[in-house]
Protein backbone atom coordinates (compact mmCIF):
# COMPACT_ATOMS: atom_id res chain seq x y z
CA UNK A 1 0.00 0.00 0.00
CA UNK A 2 0.95 3.83 -0.51
CA UNK A 3 3.31 5.33 1.76
CA UNK A 4 3.99 8.40 2.76
CA UNK A 5 8.26 9.74 1.82
CA UNK A 6 10.15 10.68 4.51
CA UNK A 7 10.21 14.41 3.15
CA UNK A 8 6.00 14.61 3.51
CA UNK A 9 6.43 13.33 6.75
CA UNK A 10 8.73 15.85 7.96
CA UNK A 11 6.86 18.67 5.89
CA UNK A 12 3.23 17.65 7.13
CA UNK A 13 4.93 18.07 10.70
CA UNK A 14 6.67 21.51 10.53
CA UNK A 15 3.52 22.57 8.93
CA UNK A 16 1.25 21.26 11.67
CA UNK A 17 3.34 22.23 14.35
CA UNK A 18 3.00 25.84 12.46
CA UNK A 19 -0.87 25.30 12.20
CA UNK A 20 -0.99 24.23 15.62
CA UNK A 21 0.99 28.04 16.50
CA UNK A 22 -1.54 29.92 15.15
CA UNK A 23 -4.24 27.89 15.91
CA UNK A 24 -3.30 28.64 19.72
CA UNK A 25 -2.38 32.73 18.57
CA UNK A 26 -5.76 33.12 17.11
CA UNK A 27 -7.59 31.31 20.42
CA UNK A 28 -5.43 33.71 22.79
CA UNK A 29 -6.51 36.52 20.88
CA UNK A 30 -10.15 36.05 20.55
CA UNK A 31 -10.30 35.35 24.71
CA UNK A 32 -8.83 37.93 25.20
CA UNK A 33 -11.28 40.48 22.94
CA UNK A 34 -13.86 38.35 25.52
CA UNK A 35 -12.18 38.42 28.48
CA UNK A 36 -12.63 43.00 27.69
CA UNK A 37 -16.52 42.03 27.09
CA UNK A 38 -17.02 40.26 30.61
CA UNK A 39 -15.34 42.99 32.39
CA UNK A 40 -17.37 45.54 31.10
CA UNK A 41 -20.19 43.25 33.00
CA UNK A 42 -18.81 42.77 35.68
CA UNK A 43 -15.50 41.23 37.06
CA UNK A 44 -17.02 38.69 38.98
CA UNK A 45 -18.01 37.37 35.84
CA UNK A 46 -14.57 36.15 34.40
CA UNK A 47 -14.65 33.06 36.28
CA UNK A 48 -17.07 31.43 33.23
CA UNK A 49 -14.13 32.68 30.75
CA UNK A 50 -11.31 31.53 32.93
CA UNK A 51 -12.78 28.05 32.99
CA UNK A 52 -13.20 28.29 29.31
CA UNK A 53 -9.81 29.27 28.63
CA UNK A 54 -8.35 26.77 30.92
CA UNK A 55 -10.14 23.89 28.97
CA UNK A 56 -9.88 25.23 25.88
CA UNK A 57 -6.27 25.22 25.51
CA UNK A 58 -5.73 21.56 26.30
CA UNK A 59 -6.10 18.57 24.71
CA UNK A 60 -4.57 16.85 21.29
CA UNK A 61 -6.18 19.36 19.24
CA UNK A 62 -7.46 16.35 16.82
CA UNK A 63 -10.30 18.32 15.48
CA UNK A 64 -9.18 20.83 14.67
CA UNK A 65 -5.92 19.20 12.87
CA UNK A 66 -8.24 17.61 10.81
CA UNK A 67 -10.26 20.01 10.10
CA UNK A 68 -6.73 22.17 8.77
CA UNK A 69 -5.91 18.88 6.65
CA UNK A 70 -9.21 18.65 5.38
CA UNK A 71 -8.89 22.26 4.29
CA UNK A 72 -5.32 21.70 2.37
CA UNK A 73 -6.10 18.34 0.78
CA UNK A 74 -8.67 20.02 -1.02
CA UNK A 75 -6.14 22.74 -2.16
CA UNK A 76 -6.50 25.22 0.59
CA UNK A 77 -3.53 27.86 1.46
CA UNK A 78 -0.94 26.82 3.90
CA UNK A 79 -1.89 28.49 7.55
CA UNK A 80 -5.06 30.17 5.38
CA UNK A 81 -7.28 32.20 8.05
CA UNK A 82 -10.35 29.98 7.44
CA UNK A 83 -8.65 27.20 8.18
CA UNK A 84 -7.66 28.83 11.69
CA UNK A 85 -10.63 29.96 12.84
CA UNK A 86 -12.52 26.44 11.74
CA UNK A 87 -10.26 25.17 14.10
CA UNK A 88 -11.03 27.46 17.35
CA UNK A 89 -14.45 27.07 16.41
CA UNK A 90 -14.07 24.05 16.88
CA UNK A 91 -11.80 23.67 19.65
CA UNK A 92 -14.46 26.13 21.52
CA UNK A 93 -17.69 23.77 20.65
CA UNK A 94 -15.43 20.35 22.21
CA UNK A 95 -14.75 22.62 25.38
CA UNK A 96 -18.44 23.29 25.66
CA UNK A 97 -18.97 19.88 25.00
CA UNK A 98 -16.89 18.45 27.31
CA UNK A 99 -18.06 20.62 30.30
CA UNK A 100 -21.76 19.73 29.79
CA UNK A 101 -20.95 15.54 29.33
CA UNK A 102 -18.93 16.32 32.74
CA UNK A 103 -21.92 17.46 34.63
CA UNK A 104 -23.93 14.65 33.01
CA UNK A 105 -21.90 11.83 34.02
CA UNK A 106 -20.85 13.48 37.06
CA UNK A 107 -17.23 13.04 36.66
CA UNK A 108 -15.77 14.85 39.14
CA UNK A 109 -11.96 15.32 36.86
CA UNK A 110 -11.00 15.78 33.37
CA UNK A 111 -7.53 16.01 31.44
CA UNK A 112 -6.16 14.81 34.87
CA UNK A 113 -7.61 17.96 36.86
CA UNK A 114 -10.70 19.34 38.55
CA UNK A 115 -13.82 19.48 35.98
CA UNK A 116 -15.04 22.63 35.44
CA UNK A 117 -18.58 21.92 37.69
CA UNK A 118 -16.22 21.03 40.53
CA UNK A 119 -13.88 23.82 40.19
CA UNK A 120 -16.86 26.42 40.39
CA UNK A 121 -18.57 23.87 43.70
CA UNK A 122 -14.37 24.10 45.11
CA UNK A 123 -14.54 27.91 44.80
CA UNK A 124 -17.97 28.06 46.55
CA UNK A 125 -16.50 25.45 49.28
CA UNK A 126 -13.36 27.83 49.32
CA UNK A 127 -14.93 31.18 50.01
CA UNK A 128 -17.76 29.64 52.46
CA UNK A 129 -20.34 31.20 50.48
CA UNK A 130 -24.44 30.84 50.59
CA UNK A 131 -26.80 28.12 49.90
CA UNK A 132 -25.62 24.49 47.43
CA UNK A 133 -22.18 24.41 46.40
CA UNK A 134 -22.82 21.64 44.25
CA UNK A 135 -25.84 22.94 42.45
CA UNK A 136 -24.16 26.29 42.40
CA UNK A 137 -20.82 24.53 40.58
CA UNK A 138 -23.09 22.68 38.14
CA UNK A 139 -25.48 25.70 37.08
CA UNK A 140 -22.45 27.83 36.61
CA UNK A 141 -20.47 25.15 34.80
CA UNK A 142 -24.08 24.96 32.27
CA UNK A 143 -23.61 28.67 32.17
CA UNK A 144 -19.94 27.83 30.86
CA UNK A 145 -20.53 25.30 28.41
CA UNK A 146 -23.37 28.09 27.00
CA UNK A 147 -20.60 30.64 26.60
CA UNK A 148 -18.59 28.40 24.89
CA UNK A 149 -21.00 27.10 22.36
CA UNK A 150 -21.87 31.21 21.67
CA UNK A 151 -18.24 31.72 21.31
CA UNK A 152 -17.93 29.14 18.72
CA UNK A 153 -21.00 29.94 16.52
CA UNK A 154 -18.83 33.86 16.99
CA UNK A 155 -15.68 32.70 15.69
CA UNK A 156 -17.48 30.34 12.72
CA UNK A 157 -18.83 33.34 11.61
CA UNK A 158 -15.82 35.27 11.37
CA UNK A 159 -14.80 32.62 8.92
CA UNK A 160 -16.52 34.80 6.54
CA UNK A 161 -18.23 34.06 3.22
CA UNK A 162 -17.23 30.62 3.36
CA UNK A 163 -19.07 30.18 6.48
CA UNK A 164 -22.15 31.93 5.54
CA UNK A 165 -25.90 30.86 5.62
CA UNK A 166 -26.74 27.85 2.36
CA UNK A 167 -22.61 27.10 2.14
CA UNK A 168 -21.80 23.56 2.35
CA UNK A 169 -19.38 24.48 5.42
CA UNK A 170 -22.22 25.79 7.39
CA UNK A 171 -24.44 22.69 6.90
CA UNK A 172 -21.91 20.80 8.06
CA UNK A 173 -21.16 22.76 11.19
CA UNK A 174 -24.77 22.61 12.04
CA UNK A 175 -25.25 19.25 11.15
CA UNK A 176 -22.51 18.03 13.34
CA UNK A 177 -23.90 20.64 16.42
CA UNK A 178 -27.50 19.11 16.18
CA UNK A 179 -26.25 15.50 16.02
CA UNK A 180 -24.22 15.50 19.06
CA UNK A 181 -27.43 17.23 20.83
CA UNK A 182 -29.27 14.58 19.99
CA UNK A 183 -26.53 11.74 20.53
CA UNK A 184 -26.31 12.77 23.80
CA UNK A 185 -29.74 12.89 24.91
CA UNK A 186 -29.68 9.06 23.60
CA UNK A 187 -26.42 8.19 25.45
CA UNK A 188 -28.48 9.61 28.87
CA UNK A 189 -31.91 7.85 27.50
CA UNK A 190 -30.20 4.76 27.35
CA UNK A 191 -28.95 4.47 30.53
CA UNK A 192 -31.57 5.34 32.52
CA UNK A 193 -33.80 2.46 30.16
CA UNK A 194 -31.64 0.10 32.31
CA UNK A 195 -28.87 -2.26 30.88
CA UNK A 196 -32.29 -5.00 30.78
CA UNK A 197 -33.56 -3.20 28.36
CA UNK A 198 -33.45 -5.28 25.04
CA UNK A 199 -30.37 -6.54 25.18
CA UNK A 200 -30.32 -8.71 22.85
CA UNK A 201 -30.25 -4.80 20.86
CA UNK A 202 -27.71 -3.30 23.03
CA UNK A 203 -24.60 -3.10 20.79
CA UNK A 204 -26.77 -1.77 17.47
CA UNK A 205 -28.30 1.34 20.20
CA UNK A 206 -24.80 1.11 21.85
CA UNK A 207 -23.23 1.65 18.18
CA UNK A 208 -25.64 4.13 16.86
CA UNK A 209 -24.88 6.34 19.84
CA UNK A 210 -21.16 6.45 19.38
CA UNK A 211 -21.44 7.51 16.09
CA UNK A 212 -23.71 10.08 16.66
CA UNK A 213 -22.51 11.53 19.86
CA UNK A 214 -18.81 11.16 18.98
CA UNK A 215 -17.61 9.42 16.15
CA UNK A 216 -18.66 11.73 13.62
CA UNK A 217 -18.19 15.63 15.61
CA UNK A 218 -14.77 14.01 16.73
CA UNK A 219 -13.23 13.18 12.56
CA UNK A 220 -15.80 13.08 9.72
CA UNK A 221 -17.02 16.55 10.37
CA UNK A 222 -14.07 18.32 11.30
CA UNK A 223 -12.15 17.17 8.43
CA UNK A 224 -15.24 17.55 5.47
CA UNK A 225 -15.80 21.21 7.21
CA UNK A 226 -12.14 21.76 6.56
CA UNK A 227 -12.53 20.30 2.95
CA UNK A 228 -15.91 22.50 2.21
CA UNK A 229 -14.34 25.64 3.01
CA UNK A 230 -11.58 24.85 0.56
CA UNK A 231 -14.39 24.28 -1.97
CA UNK A 232 -13.86 20.54 -2.49
CA UNK A 233 -15.75 18.22 -4.59
CA UNK A 234 -18.16 15.79 -3.52
CA UNK A 235 -15.52 13.32 -4.45
CA UNK A 236 -13.42 14.22 -2.07
CA UNK A 237 -15.73 14.77 0.70
CA UNK A 238 -16.95 11.20 0.28
CA UNK A 239 -13.61 10.22 0.15
CA UNK A 240 -12.90 12.53 3.47
CA UNK A 241 -16.01 10.71 5.22
CA UNK A 242 -15.13 6.97 3.81
CA UNK A 243 -11.65 7.59 6.28
CA UNK A 244 -12.58 9.66 9.06
CA UNK A 245 -15.92 7.76 10.04
CA UNK A 246 -15.08 4.38 10.72
CA UNK A 247 -11.64 6.28 12.43
CA UNK A 248 -13.72 8.06 14.63
CA UNK A 249 -15.46 5.05 15.51
CA UNK A 250 -12.30 3.01 16.44
CA UNK A 251 -11.38 6.07 18.18
CA UNK A 252 -14.36 6.63 20.93
CA UNK A 253 -14.01 2.42 20.70
CA UNK A 254 -10.77 2.74 22.27
CA UNK A 255 -11.43 5.88 24.56
CA UNK A 256 -14.58 3.19 25.39
CA UNK A 257 -11.55 0.31 26.18
CA UNK A 258 -9.56 2.76 27.86
CA UNK A 259 -12.16 3.96 30.34
CA UNK A 260 -13.02 0.80 31.67
CA UNK A 261 -9.61 -1.18 31.48
CA UNK A 262 -6.79 2.12 30.94
CA UNK A 263 -4.44 3.16 33.31
CA UNK A 264 -5.30 6.50 35.34
CA UNK A 265 -1.84 7.37 35.65
CA UNK A 266 -2.41 8.09 31.49
CA UNK A 267 -6.11 8.51 31.62
CA UNK A 268 -6.15 11.07 34.00
CA UNK A 269 -9.07 9.59 35.31
CA UNK A 270 -10.02 7.12 38.43
CA UNK A 271 -9.86 3.43 37.24
CA UNK A 272 -13.35 1.81 36.15
CA UNK A 273 -15.27 5.36 36.58
CA UNK A 274 -16.85 4.90 33.19
CA UNK A 275 -18.49 1.83 34.95
CA UNK A 276 -19.16 4.00 37.70
CA UNK A 277 -21.01 6.71 35.42
CA UNK A 278 -23.28 4.15 33.87
CA UNK A 279 -22.00 4.47 30.81
CA UNK A 280 -23.66 2.46 28.33
CA UNK A 281 -20.77 2.22 25.83
CA UNK A 282 -20.34 -0.78 23.13
CA UNK A 283 -18.28 -2.40 24.95
CA UNK A 284 -21.04 -3.32 27.75
CA UNK A 285 -23.69 -3.85 25.18
CA UNK A 286 -21.23 -6.82 24.01
CA UNK A 287 -20.99 -7.86 27.25
CA UNK A 288 -24.82 -7.57 27.78
CA UNK A 289 -25.37 -9.45 24.12
CA UNK A 290 -22.83 -12.11 24.66
CA UNK A 291 -22.48 -12.91 28.48
CA UNK A 292 -26.58 -13.86 28.70
CA UNK A 293 -28.61 -13.72 31.58
CA UNK A 294 -25.64 -13.86 34.16
CA UNK A 295 -23.85 -10.57 32.38
CA UNK A 296 -26.82 -9.01 32.69
CA UNK A 297 -27.99 -9.30 36.21
CA UNK A 298 -24.28 -8.12 36.98
CA UNK A 299 -24.13 -5.26 34.89
CA UNK A 300 -28.08 -4.83 36.03
CA UNK A 301 -26.34 -4.51 39.73
CA UNK A 302 -23.04 -3.10 38.98
CA UNK A 303 -23.33 -0.25 36.71
CA UNK A 304 -24.07 3.42 37.82
CA UNK A 305 -22.92 2.95 41.01
CA UNK A 306 -21.06 5.60 42.68
CA UNK A 307 -20.26 3.22 44.96
CA UNK A 308 -18.64 0.52 42.86
CA UNK A 309 -15.53 -0.15 44.68
CA UNK A 310 -12.18 -1.40 43.16
CA UNK A 311 -13.60 -5.51 43.74
CA UNK A 312 -16.94 -4.23 41.96
CA UNK A 313 -14.83 -2.71 39.08
CA UNK A 314 -12.61 -5.72 39.05
CA UNK A 315 -15.92 -8.01 38.81
CA UNK A 316 -17.37 -6.32 35.92
CA UNK A 317 -13.90 -6.19 33.96
CA UNK A 318 -13.64 -9.62 34.50
CA UNK A 319 -16.78 -10.27 32.42
CA UNK A 320 -16.43 -8.29 29.94
CA UNK A 321 -12.90 -10.22 29.46
CA UNK A 322 -14.74 -13.61 29.93
CA UNK A 323 -17.82 -12.89 27.71
CA UNK A 324 -15.96 -11.85 24.83
CA UNK A 325 -16.73 -8.66 25.11
CA UNK A 326 -13.57 -7.06 25.26
CA UNK A 327 -12.55 -9.38 22.48
CA UNK A 328 -15.47 -8.15 20.34
CA UNK A 329 -14.71 -4.87 21.02
CA UNK A 330 -10.81 -4.78 20.04
CA UNK A 331 -12.11 -6.61 16.42
CA UNK A 332 -14.42 -3.72 15.69
CA UNK A 333 -11.38 -1.35 16.17
CA UNK A 334 -9.69 -3.06 13.96
CA UNK A 335 -12.13 -3.72 11.40
CA UNK A 336 -12.65 0.31 11.68
CA UNK A 337 -8.53 0.82 11.61
CA UNK A 338 -8.46 -1.27 8.50
CA UNK A 339 -11.34 0.83 7.24
CA UNK A 340 -10.02 4.23 7.46
CA UNK A 341 -5.95 3.34 6.39
CA UNK A 342 -7.52 1.69 3.10
CA UNK A 343 -9.53 4.65 2.30
CA UNK A 344 -6.82 6.99 3.12
CA UNK A 345 -4.57 4.92 0.71
CA UNK A 346 -6.71 5.52 -2.02
CA UNK A 347 -7.94 8.99 -1.49
CA UNK A 348 -6.92 11.74 -4.04
CA UNK A 349 -5.46 13.91 -1.87
CA UNK A 350 -0.96 15.42 -2.17
CA UNK A 351 1.58 13.59 0.01
CA UNK A 352 2.02 15.69 2.27
CA UNK A 353 -1.68 15.62 3.09
CA UNK A 354 -1.62 11.81 3.18
CA UNK A 355 1.04 11.72 5.76
CA UNK A 356 -0.54 14.21 7.89
CA UNK A 357 -3.57 12.40 7.92
CA UNK A 358 -1.64 8.94 8.80
CA UNK A 359 -0.07 9.92 11.34
CA UNK A 360 -3.27 12.00 13.32
CA UNK A 361 -5.07 8.35 12.56
CA UNK A 362 -2.42 6.03 13.87
CA UNK A 363 -2.13 8.18 17.36
CA UNK A 364 -5.96 7.87 17.23
CA UNK A 365 -5.88 4.08 17.60
CA UNK A 366 -2.95 3.49 19.28
CA UNK A 367 -3.19 6.11 22.06
CA UNK A 368 -3.28 5.04 25.60
CA UNK A 369 -4.90 8.59 27.29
Amino acid sequence: MPTALPSAEADAAREQSSYREHLGAELDAFLSEQQAVLQDVSMESLPLLDAVSALAQGGKRLRALLNYWGWRGAGGTELGLPAVRSGVALELFQSAALIHDDIIDRSDTRRGGPSVHRRFSTAHSDASWHLDGTHFGSSAAILAGDLCLSLSEEMFAAVGAQAAHGTPARRIFNRMRTEVMAGQYLDILEEVVGPTHEPERAVVRARNILRYKSAKYTTEHPLTLGGALAGASAELLDWYSRFALPLGEAFQLRDDVLGVFGDPAQTGKPAGDDLREGKRTVLVAYALALGGPSAQEAIAAGLGREDLDDDGVARLRTLMEDSGALAATETLIEGHTHAAFDALDQMPVDDVTRAALRSLAHAAVTRTA
